[in-house]
């Protein structure tokens, strides 16, 4: 193989990881079906390895991506004969436009994510089933990947996707951003959708590395463009959360991967401009006077982000915003959440409390944080036999390299009897 040849299937697998996403957006567009797009889609890198490399790559990859697709697909069809007439067809409807410019314009190419996006999040699908479809189609997530972003099996989230195309074929939803009228019943699921792609490139739910960039990096883009767009408060909030998390990114490892707790971590490497950025968004949010849990969540994020060390954090001040956001959004995650923080304020055995009384109630025991947090209370009260069997319990639920490693270096601190060496030492 020549060098030449190398460079041409090394860019198509660059093209691949950065941008098959959005040309299947576009060919769901143009072609009006999820599986003939997905079919399309591999048929166009397929014959760009086969072309790249003896006629040299086009000037405009991603129109060329497209535009091969789209037009496998038609001889496709036109094999199979299940479009009749389809060279008598004006501007190919049946098939979607074939002007380039509307595959070939960034502004069309970015709009066309916005559309598959609210087309996977329609009203008409139960919410399981658009998280499901909305990450595996926009985002290309696997259904194993899914299945453990949502604590299940990856035969079931197959059957949700695979349903869920279903409806969207035999409802003919439309592929488009709703209306101003429509828009509250369809905001929801995707601001949802958007902060389950962050959070699994946040803190991937498996593998080698803590983090996947590629996801939360995609997660902000497409935030950034529904506030563009919509300019919603909580859309302006989830955008705000998602930057004031992931200006933490570069002290959350250390140089071998391993998981830096937030107390322990530099935050001379704390990106000030996302800090900054995310700050103002808050206050763009709240400014509204209708905001929701994302801002709140960003607000409880902006107070850590301005505490100049660990130690100067205003706990009392982030239980008062988690009292605010479990009357607005109960949940057993934010009140694992909160017990942290009042652990950190008012001691482990506080914390501790709460943390049992959500477990003896039945929720989170296979959430792995939620042990790894009841651990680290009895860590600090010096219970060491019940937190060894915590930490067990989280080391078990976890497929989280890194996070694994951190939990087995805890389990032999407590072997060797390693004394805690700070009493208000958060989990995370």
């Amino acid at each position: 193989m020549n060098q030449q040849t190398q460079d041409a299937r090394s860019l198509v697998k660059s093209v691949y990881r950065a941008d098959s996403r959005r040309v299947f957006a576009t060919l769901v567009r143009l072609l009006g079906d999820f599986e003939l797009a997905e079919e399309a889609m591999h048929e166009a890198f397929a014959a760009a390895v086969e072309k790249w490399p003896s006629e040299g790559v086009p000037e405009n990859p991603r129109a060329w991506l497209v535009s091969t697709g789209r037009f496998k697909a038609i001889d496709a069809q036109r094999r199979l004969a299940r479009f009749e007439a389809l060279d008598e067809t004006a501007d190919g409807l049946a098939l979607g436009t074939v002007a380039p410019e509307a595959w070939a314009d960034e502004d069309s190419v970015e709009d066309d994510r916005l559309r598959l996006i609210f087309t996977c999040c329609h009203p008409v699908l139960p919410q399981d089933s658009q998280l499901a479809l909305t990450l595996r189609e926009v985002c290309g997530l696997t259904t194993e990947e899914i299945a453990r972003a949502f604590l299940t099996s990856a035969p079931t989230i197959a059957k949700r996707i695979v349903r869920a195309k279903a409806k969207i074929r035999d409802s003919r939803i439309p592929f488009e951003v709703p209306s101003r009228f429509d828009l509250p019943d369809r905001l929801d699921a995707v601001l949802n959708v958007i902060y389950l792609v962050f959070t699994e490139g946040y803190s991937a739910s498996a593998g080698a590395s803590l983090t996947r960039p590629d996801l939360s990096s995609e997660a902000i883009r497409l935030g950034r463009l529904l506030v563009e767009l919509l300019l919603e408060s909580e859309a302006i909030g989830l955008l705000a959360l998602m930057l004031l998390h992931e200006s933490r990114r570069g002290a959350r490892t250390s140089p071998d991967g391993d998981v830096v707790l937030l107390d322990d971590q530099d935050r001379s490497l704390w990106n000030r401009d996302q800090i900054a950025e995310g700050t103002k968004l808050v206050q763009q949010a709240l400014a509204s006077r209708s905001f929701g849990p994302y801002t709140l969540q960003a607000t409880i994020a902006a107070v850590h982000a301005e505490a100049p060390s660990a130690d100067a954090t205003d706990w009392s001040q982030i239980v008062g915003l988690y009292d605010v956001l479990l009357r607005a959004n109960p949940s057993p995650v934010v009140e694992l959440n909160r017990a942290v923080a009042v652990a950190m304020r008012d001691g482990p055995a506080a914390g501790l409390q709460r943390i049992d009384a959500i477990l003896e109630r039945g929720d989170l025991r296979e959430y792995h944080l939620a042990h790894s947090a009841r651990a680290d209370m009895l860590r600090r009260l010096g219970r060491t036999s019940e937190a060894r069997d915590s930490y067990q319990q989280a080391l078990n639920l976890t497929r989280q390299d890194a996070v694994r490693r951190f939990l087995e270096r805890r389990l032999r601190e407590l072997e060797a009897r390693t004394p805690p060496t700070d009493p208000r030492r958060p989990v995370q």
